[in-house]
Protein backbone atom coordinates (compact mmCIF):
# COMPACT_ATOMS: atom_id res chain seq x y z
CA UNK A 1 0.00 0.00 0.00
CA UNK A 2 1.55 3.04 -0.80
CA UNK A 3 1.33 6.70 0.62
CA UNK A 4 -0.61 8.12 -1.97
CA UNK A 5 -3.69 5.79 -1.05
CA UNK A 6 -6.36 7.97 -1.16
CA UNK A 7 -8.79 8.37 2.07
CA UNK A 8 -12.67 8.19 1.78
CA UNK A 9 -14.08 9.77 5.06
CA UNK A 10 -17.88 8.90 5.51
CA UNK A 11 -20.10 8.63 8.19
CA UNK A 12 -23.06 5.85 9.31
CA UNK A 13 -26.44 7.70 10.15
CA UNK A 14 -29.83 6.35 10.97
CA UNK A 15 -33.00 5.56 13.54
CA UNK A 16 -31.60 3.94 16.86
CA UNK A 17 -31.35 0.21 16.53
CA UNK A 18 -30.90 0.58 12.80
CA UNK A 19 -27.58 -1.50 12.69
CA UNK A 20 -25.27 1.48 12.50
CA UNK A 21 -22.17 0.00 15.38
CA UNK A 22 -22.63 -3.46 13.79
CA UNK A 23 -22.31 -2.58 10.23
CA UNK A 24 -18.99 -0.98 10.91
CA UNK A 25 -18.00 -3.78 12.95
CA UNK A 26 -18.79 -6.11 10.22
CA UNK A 27 -16.76 -3.89 7.49
CA UNK A 28 -13.98 -3.96 9.88
CA UNK A 29 -13.98 -7.73 10.86
CA UNK A 30 -14.98 -9.30 7.35
CA UNK A 31 -11.71 -6.68 5.54
CA UNK A 32 -9.42 -8.36 8.27
CA UNK A 33 -9.08 -4.85 9.91
CA UNK A 34 -9.26 -5.66 13.87
CA UNK A 35 -6.48 -7.15 15.89
CA UNK A 36 -7.11 -10.80 17.66
CA UNK A 37 -7.15 -9.39 21.31
CA UNK A 38 -10.38 -6.89 20.01
CA UNK A 39 -11.79 -9.47 18.88
CA UNK A 40 -11.18 -11.64 21.97
CA UNK A 41 -12.19 -9.13 24.14
CA UNK A 42 -15.78 -8.40 22.63
CA UNK A 43 -15.81 -12.20 21.84
CA UNK A 44 -15.67 -12.66 26.08
CA UNK A 45 -18.24 -9.62 26.51
CA UNK A 46 -20.81 -11.06 24.13
CA UNK A 47 -20.49 -14.42 25.96
CA UNK A 48 -21.34 -12.56 29.40
CA UNK A 49 -24.30 -10.76 27.63
CA UNK A 50 -25.64 -14.42 27.09
CA UNK A 51 -24.91 -13.87 22.79
CA UNK A 52 -25.13 -16.48 20.73
CA UNK A 53 -22.68 -14.85 18.55
CA UNK A 54 -19.76 -12.22 18.42
CA UNK A 55 -21.66 -8.42 18.66
CA UNK A 56 -19.64 -6.74 16.27
CA UNK A 57 -20.99 -3.25 17.57
CA UNK A 58 -18.80 -3.42 20.56
CA UNK A 59 -16.12 -2.52 18.33
CA UNK A 60 -17.80 0.90 17.72
CA UNK A 61 -19.75 1.22 20.87
CA UNK A 62 -16.55 2.32 23.13
CA UNK A 63 -17.95 3.99 26.08
CA UNK A 64 -19.65 2.74 28.96
CA UNK A 65 -23.48 4.51 29.08
CA UNK A 66 -23.24 3.36 25.43
CA UNK A 67 -22.69 -0.51 25.88
CA UNK A 68 -24.96 -0.25 28.91
CA UNK A 69 -27.83 1.03 27.14
CA UNK A 70 -27.12 -0.52 23.78
CA UNK A 71 -27.30 3.06 21.75
CA UNK A 72 -24.35 4.98 20.66
CA UNK A 73 -23.78 8.52 21.99
CA UNK A 74 -20.83 10.34 20.80
CA UNK A 75 -19.64 9.87 17.65
CA UNK A 76 -16.61 6.93 17.38
CA UNK A 77 -14.44 7.03 14.96
CA UNK A 78 -12.61 4.48 12.95
CA UNK A 79 -9.78 3.99 10.87
CA UNK A 80 -8.83 1.00 8.48
CA UNK A 81 -7.61 0.44 4.73
CA UNK A 82 -7.80 -2.19 1.95
CA UNK A 83 -5.24 -2.00 -1.28
CA UNK A 84 -7.39 0.41 -2.40
CA UNK A 85 -8.15 3.00 -0.57
CA UNK A 86 -7.64 4.33 3.20
CA UNK A 87 -10.71 4.71 5.32
CA UNK A 88 -12.19 7.01 8.01
CA UNK A 89 -15.63 6.22 9.51
CA UNK A 90 -17.51 8.42 12.31
CA UNK A 91 -20.38 6.40 13.42
CA UNK A 92 -22.90 9.11 14.58
CA UNK A 93 -25.59 8.90 17.27
CA UNK A 94 -29.25 7.77 15.95
CA UNK A 95 -31.29 9.37 18.92
CA UNK A 96 -33.01 12.64 18.11
CA UNK A 97 -31.58 14.89 21.27
CA UNK A 98 -27.88 13.38 20.09
CA UNK A 99 -28.38 14.77 16.39
CA UNK A 100 -26.13 17.63 16.87
CA UNK A 101 -23.46 15.33 17.05
CA UNK A 102 -24.16 14.29 13.75
CA UNK A 103 -23.22 17.67 12.23
CA UNK A 104 -19.88 17.58 13.21
CA UNK A 105 -19.27 14.10 12.01
CA UNK A 106 -20.96 15.04 8.66
CA UNK A 107 -19.07 18.23 7.88
CA UNK A 108 -16.01 16.88 7.04
CA UNK A 109 -17.62 13.63 5.31
CA UNK A 110 -17.64 12.67 1.44
CA UNK A 111 -20.00 9.54 2.23
CA UNK A 112 -23.15 9.21 4.31
CA UNK A 113 -24.48 5.92 5.05
CA UNK A 114 -28.07 6.48 6.04
CA UNK A 115 -29.36 2.59 7.15
CA UNK A 116 -33.09 1.73 7.27
CA UNK A 117 -34.10 -1.09 9.15
CA UNK A 118 -36.03 -3.00 6.18
CA UNK A 119 -38.69 -4.14 8.36
CA UNK A 120 -39.80 -0.18 9.36
CA UNK A 121 -38.77 1.67 6.58
CA UNK A 122 -38.15 5.28 6.25
CA UNK A 123 -38.41 7.10 9.75
CA UNK A 124 -38.23 10.38 11.21
CA UNK A 125 -34.95 10.25 11.78
CA UNK A 126 -34.61 8.78 8.41
CA UNK A 127 -35.75 12.25 7.24
CA UNK A 128 -33.81 13.98 9.71
CA UNK A 129 -30.30 12.46 8.91
CA UNK A 130 -30.75 12.85 5.07
CA UNK A 131 -31.97 16.76 5.29
CA UNK A 132 -28.87 17.28 7.34
CA UNK A 133 -26.26 14.89 4.82
CA UNK A 134 -27.96 17.58 2.56
CA UNK A 135 -27.59 20.68 3.78
CA UNK A 136 -24.04 19.86 5.02
CA UNK A 137 -23.66 19.14 1.45
CA UNK A 138 -22.41 15.72 1.58
CA UNK A 139 -21.65 14.43 -1.76
CA UNK A 140 -22.31 11.16 -1.91
CA UNK A 141 -25.01 9.08 -0.04
CA UNK A 142 -25.65 4.99 0.32
CA UNK A 143 -28.89 4.40 1.13
CA UNK A 144 -28.19 0.72 3.41
CA UNK A 145 -31.29 -0.85 3.32
CA UNK A 146 -30.20 -3.34 6.90
CA UNK A 147 -31.62 -6.51 8.53
CA UNK A 148 -32.74 -7.86 5.27
CA UNK A 149 -32.63 -11.25 6.70
CA UNK A 150 -35.50 -10.24 9.13
CA UNK A 151 -37.75 -9.68 6.02
CA UNK A 152 -36.78 -12.88 4.34
CA UNK A 153 -34.24 -11.40 1.91
CA UNK A 154 -37.42 -9.87 0.04
CA UNK A 155 -36.61 -7.63 -2.78
CA UNK A 156 -40.49 -6.18 -3.18
CA UNK A 157 -39.74 -4.69 0.26
CA UNK A 158 -36.61 -3.15 -0.89
CA UNK A 159 -38.01 -1.76 -3.63
CA UNK A 160 -40.88 -0.37 -1.83
CA UNK A 161 -38.00 1.50 0.56
CA UNK A 162 -35.53 2.61 -1.88
CA UNK A 163 -38.90 4.22 -4.10
CA UNK A 164 -40.43 6.08 -0.56
CA UNK A 165 -37.38 7.34 0.21
CA UNK A 166 -36.07 8.43 -3.43
CA UNK A 167 -39.27 10.19 -3.41
CA UNK A 168 -38.19 12.06 -0.01
CA UNK A 169 -34.56 12.40 -1.39
CA UNK A 170 -35.73 14.28 -4.45
CA UNK A 171 -36.79 16.97 -2.98
CA UNK A 172 -33.35 17.55 -0.72
CA UNK A 173 -31.89 17.38 -3.58
CA UNK A 174 -29.70 14.75 -3.37
CA UNK A 175 -28.93 13.34 -6.54
CA UNK A 176 -25.96 10.60 -5.76
CA UNK A 177 -28.20 8.32 -3.85
CA UNK A 178 -26.94 4.44 -4.62
CA UNK A 179 -28.84 1.84 -2.33
CA UNK A 180 -27.68 -1.28 -1.46
CA UNK A 181 -30.04 -4.63 0.29
CA UNK A 182 -27.51 -5.97 3.15
CA UNK A 183 -27.47 -7.99 6.65
CA UNK A 184 -25.26 -6.51 9.04
CA UNK A 185 -25.46 -9.01 11.22
CA UNK A 186 -24.94 -11.97 8.61
CA UNK A 187 -22.55 -10.23 6.27
CA UNK A 188 -24.48 -10.32 3.46
CA UNK A 189 -23.49 -7.58 0.71
CA UNK A 190 -21.47 -5.91 3.17
CA UNK A 191 -17.84 -7.22 2.23
CA UNK A 192 -18.84 -10.44 0.86
CA UNK A 193 -21.83 -11.28 -1.99
CA UNK A 194 -25.07 -12.64 -0.76
CA UNK A 195 -26.11 -15.77 -1.90
CA UNK A 196 -29.30 -14.61 -0.43
CA UNK A 197 -30.46 -12.09 -2.47
CA UNK A 198 -29.14 -13.68 -6.11
CA UNK A 199 -31.74 -10.93 -7.78
CA UNK A 200 -29.35 -7.68 -6.49
CA UNK A 201 -26.78 -7.27 -9.24
CA UNK A 202 -24.61 -4.05 -7.58
CA UNK A 203 -21.55 -3.73 -5.81
CA UNK A 204 -20.88 -5.04 -2.39
CA UNK A 205 -21.31 -1.85 0.45
CA UNK A 206 -17.35 -2.55 0.62
CA UNK A 207 -16.92 -2.08 -3.21
CA UNK A 208 -19.02 0.55 -3.61
CA UNK A 209 -16.36 2.56 -1.30
CA UNK A 210 -13.40 1.49 -2.93
CA UNK A 211 -14.61 2.91 -5.80
CA UNK A 212 -16.99 5.81 -5.51
CA UNK A 213 -15.27 8.92 -7.42
CA UNK A 214 -14.38 11.49 -4.69
CA UNK A 215 -11.47 13.66 -6.76
CA UNK A 216 -14.27 16.33 -7.82
CA UNK A 217 -15.98 16.95 -4.23
CA UNK A 218 -13.17 19.82 -3.74
CA UNK A 219 -13.39 22.96 -5.19
CA UNK A 220 -10.21 22.55 -7.61
CA UNK A 221 -10.79 25.54 -9.19
CA UNK A 222 -10.62 28.82 -7.36
CA UNK A 223 -7.72 28.85 -4.89
CA UNK A 224 -8.49 30.03 -0.91
CA UNK A 225 -5.25 29.66 1.44
CA UNK A 226 -6.73 31.33 5.01
CA UNK A 227 -4.01 32.63 6.86
CA UNK A 228 -3.06 30.62 10.08
CA UNK A 229 0.32 31.98 11.29
CA UNK A 230 2.72 34.52 10.51
CA UNK A 231 5.99 32.80 10.57
CA UNK A 232 8.99 35.06 11.66
CA UNK A 233 11.75 32.70 13.07
CA UNK A 234 13.81 34.49 15.40
CA UNK A 235 17.33 32.58 14.07
CA UNK A 236 20.33 33.57 12.57
CA UNK A 237 19.44 31.31 9.65
CA UNK A 238 16.06 32.55 9.08
CA UNK A 239 16.63 35.70 10.35
CA UNK A 240 14.89 37.78 7.42
CA UNK A 241 12.35 34.67 6.69
CA UNK A 242 8.39 35.92 6.94
CA UNK A 243 6.01 33.44 5.52
CA UNK A 244 2.68 32.77 5.78
CA UNK A 245 1.41 29.41 7.10
CA UNK A 246 -1.43 27.35 6.61
CA UNK A 247 -3.68 24.79 4.66
CA UNK A 248 -5.18 25.23 1.11
CA UNK A 249 -8.49 25.01 1.39
CA UNK A 250 -9.45 24.73 -2.42
CA UNK A 251 -7.66 25.29 -5.87
CA UNK A 252 -3.93 25.62 -6.24
CA UNK A 253 -1.09 28.04 -6.60
CA UNK A 254 2.65 28.20 -8.39
CA UNK A 255 5.40 30.50 -7.77
CA UNK A 256 4.73 33.38 -9.24
CA UNK A 257 1.02 33.53 -9.30
CA UNK A 258 -0.63 36.98 -8.67
CA UNK A 259 -2.94 36.80 -5.62
CA UNK A 260 -5.10 38.79 -3.24
CA UNK A 261 -5.25 39.27 0.11
CA UNK A 262 -8.94 40.01 1.72
CA UNK A 263 -10.25 41.55 3.16
CA UNK A 264 -8.16 44.49 2.51
CA UNK A 265 -8.11 43.90 -1.13
CA UNK A 266 -4.11 44.48 -2.18
CA UNK A 267 -2.16 42.36 -4.58
CA UNK A 268 1.08 40.31 -4.66
CA UNK A 269 2.91 37.30 -6.17
CA UNK A 270 3.91 34.51 -4.04
CA UNK A 271 7.96 34.14 -3.98
CA UNK A 272 7.91 30.51 -2.22
CA UNK A 273 5.99 27.63 -1.40
CA UNK A 274 7.38 26.46 1.42
CA UNK A 275 6.83 22.61 3.05
CA UNK A 276 8.52 20.46 5.95
CA UNK A 277 10.22 18.67 2.67
CA UNK A 278 11.35 21.07 1.65
CA UNK A 279 10.04 24.22 -1.62
CA UNK A 280 7.56 23.05 -3.94
CA UNK A 281 6.84 24.83 -7.72
CA UNK A 282 2.89 24.37 -7.36
CA UNK A 283 0.84 23.55 -4.33
CA UNK A 284 -2.31 22.17 -4.13
CA UNK A 285 -5.90 21.11 -1.51
CA UNK A 286 -5.86 20.18 0.97
CA UNK A 287 -1.64 20.36 1.58
CA UNK A 288 -0.56 22.73 4.31
CA UNK A 289 2.11 24.92 2.88
CA UNK A 290 3.86 27.97 3.87
CA UNK A 291 4.31 31.12 1.17
CA UNK A 292 6.76 33.56 0.89
CA UNK A 293 5.45 36.90 -1.01
CA UNK A 294 6.93 39.55 -3.40
CA UNK A 295 6.30 42.41 -1.26
CA UNK A 296 5.34 43.17 2.71
CA UNK A 297 2.09 43.24 3.07
CA UNK A 298 0.26 44.13 6.34
CA UNK A 299 -1.10 40.73 7.17
CA UNK A 300 -2.42 38.94 10.10
CA UNK A 301 -4.13 35.52 11.15
CA UNK A 302 -7.78 35.47 9.15
CA UNK A 303 -6.79 37.04 6.17
CA UNK A 304 -7.55 34.75 3.31
CA UNK A 305 -5.17 34.66 0.06
CA UNK A 306 -7.02 33.84 -3.48
CA UNK A 307 -5.91 34.18 -7.20
CA UNK A 308 -6.32 37.43 -8.73
CA UNK A 309 -7.66 35.69 -11.67
CA UNK A 310 -10.03 33.36 -9.80
CA UNK A 311 -13.77 33.84 -9.35
CA UNK A 312 -13.51 36.17 -5.96
CA UNK A 313 -15.64 35.25 -2.90
CA UNK A 314 -17.79 37.88 -1.24
CA UNK A 315 -16.56 40.64 1.18
CA UNK A 316 -18.88 41.99 3.76
CA UNK A 317 -20.12 42.27 7.10
CA UNK A 318 -23.94 40.65 6.72
CA UNK A 319 -24.78 37.12 5.28
CA UNK A 320 -27.16 35.05 5.29
CA UNK A 321 -26.80 30.99 6.63
CA UNK A 322 -28.35 27.71 7.25
CA UNK A 323 -27.74 27.47 10.87
CA UNK A 324 -28.28 23.93 12.70
CA UNK A 325 -28.32 25.03 16.53
CA UNK A 326 -26.46 22.76 18.43
CA UNK A 327 -26.47 24.27 22.53
CA UNK A 328 -28.94 23.40 25.42
CA UNK A 329 -29.43 27.18 25.90
CA UNK A 330 -31.43 29.10 23.28
CA UNK A 331 -30.48 31.47 21.01
CA UNK A 332 -30.57 35.27 22.28
CA UNK A 333 -31.62 37.42 19.74
CA UNK A 334 -29.72 40.22 21.30
CA UNK A 335 -27.15 39.08 22.89
CA UNK A 336 -23.38 39.52 20.82
CA UNK A 337 -21.99 35.79 19.94
CA UNK A 338 -18.03 34.88 18.45
CA UNK A 339 -18.25 33.77 15.08
CA UNK A 340 -15.21 31.44 13.84
CA UNK A 341 -14.70 31.41 10.32
CA UNK A 342 -11.58 29.81 8.61
CA UNK A 343 -9.43 31.09 10.97
CA UNK A 344 -10.77 34.64 11.69
CA UNK A 345 -12.53 35.26 14.87
CA UNK A 346 -15.32 38.28 15.05
CA UNK A 347 -18.04 39.21 17.07
CA UNK A 348 -21.38 38.54 15.62
CA UNK A 349 -25.20 39.68 16.10
CA UNK A 350 -28.21 37.10 14.96
CA UNK A 351 -29.74 40.57 13.30
CA UNK A 352 -33.06 37.73 11.96
CA UNK A 353 -34.41 34.90 11.85
CA UNK A 354 -35.73 34.18 8.56
CA UNK A 355 -37.62 30.48 9.53
CA UNK A 356 -37.20 27.52 10.91
CA UNK A 357 -37.56 23.95 8.60
CA UNK A 358 -39.53 21.38 9.83
CA UNK A 359 -37.28 18.19 8.50
CA UNK A 360 -40.04 16.21 8.32
CA UNK A 361 -41.99 17.87 5.66
CA UNK A 362 -39.76 20.63 4.75
CA UNK A 363 -42.50 23.39 5.86
CA UNK A 364 -40.51 26.49 6.24
CA UNK A 365 -42.01 27.48 9.84
CA UNK A 366 -41.47 31.03 11.91
CA UNK A 367 -39.66 31.00 14.71
CA UNK A 368 -38.56 33.57 17.52
CA UNK A 369 -35.88 31.79 18.58
CA UNK A 370 -33.83 28.34 18.23
CA UNK A 371 -33.67 25.40 20.91
CA UNK A 372 -31.28 22.71 20.63
CA UNK A 373 -31.40 20.78 17.26
CA UNK A 374 -33.52 23.06 15.18
CA UNK A 375 -32.25 23.99 11.63
CA UNK A 376 -33.49 27.51 10.84
CA UNK A 377 -32.17 29.93 7.79
CA UNK A 378 -31.09 32.90 9.68
CA UNK A 379 -28.98 36.73 8.99
CA UNK A 380 -25.60 37.30 10.80
CA UNK A 381 -24.19 40.57 11.22
CA UNK A 382 -20.34 40.52 12.21
CA UNK A 383 -18.44 42.91 13.95
CA UNK A 384 -15.54 42.78 11.04
CA UNK A 385 -15.58 41.95 7.46
CA UNK A 386 -15.24 38.01 6.47
CA UNK A 387 -14.10 36.94 2.87
CA UNK A 388 -16.25 33.85 2.24
CA UNK A 389 -18.03 31.69 -0.46
CA UNK A 390 -21.32 30.04 -0.56
CA UNK A 391 -21.42 26.53 1.38
CA UNK A 392 -22.24 24.93 -2.17
CA UNK A 393 -19.35 26.82 -4.13
CA UNK A 394 -16.52 25.80 -1.32
CA UNK A 395 -17.27 23.66 1.86
CA UNK A 396 -14.46 25.85 4.17
CA UNK A 397 -15.07 29.27 3.47
CA UNK A 398 -18.55 28.78 3.42
CA UNK A 399 -19.18 27.46 6.90
CA UNK A 400 -18.37 28.80 10.22
CA UNK A 401 -19.13 28.21 13.96
CA UNK A 402 -20.70 30.07 16.66
CA UNK A 403 -19.14 30.85 19.95
CA UNK A 404 -21.07 31.53 23.30
CA UNK A 405 -18.22 33.98 24.45
CA UNK A 406 -19.32 33.54 27.97
CA UNK A 407 -18.81 29.64 28.22
CA UNK A 408 -16.32 29.45 25.34
CA UNK A 409 -18.91 26.72 23.78
CA UNK A 410 -19.88 25.60 20.36
CA UNK A 411 -23.40 26.72 20.19
CA UNK A 412 -24.38 26.52 16.44
CA UNK A 413 -22.65 25.37 13.13
CA UNK A 414 -23.83 27.58 9.78
CA UNK A 415 -23.50 27.23 6.07
CA UNK A 416 -23.67 30.50 4.23
CA UNK A 417 -26.06 30.69 1.43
Amino acid sequence: MTTQTQLLRFITAGSVDDGKSTLIGRLLHDSKSIFEDQFSAISKTSAKRGATAVDLSLLTDGLQAEREQGITIDVAYRYFATPKRKFIIGDTPGHEQYTRNMVTAASTANLAIILIDARRGVLTQTKRHSYLASLLGVPHVVLAVNKMDMVDYSKQRFEEIVGEYQRFAGHLGLHDVHCIPLSALNGDNVVERSESMDWYLGPTLLEFLETVEIDHDVNTRDFRFPVQWVCRPQTDEFHDFRGFAGRIEAGEVSVGDEITVLPSGRTTRVKEIVTYDGKLQTAFAPQSVTLTLEDEIDISRGDLFVRSADVQPQVGNTFRAMLCWLSESPLEKGRKYLVKHTTRVARCLFSGIDHRVDVNTLELLPADTLRMNDIAQIQLKVQQPLAFDDYDTDRATGSFIVIDEATNNTVAAGMII
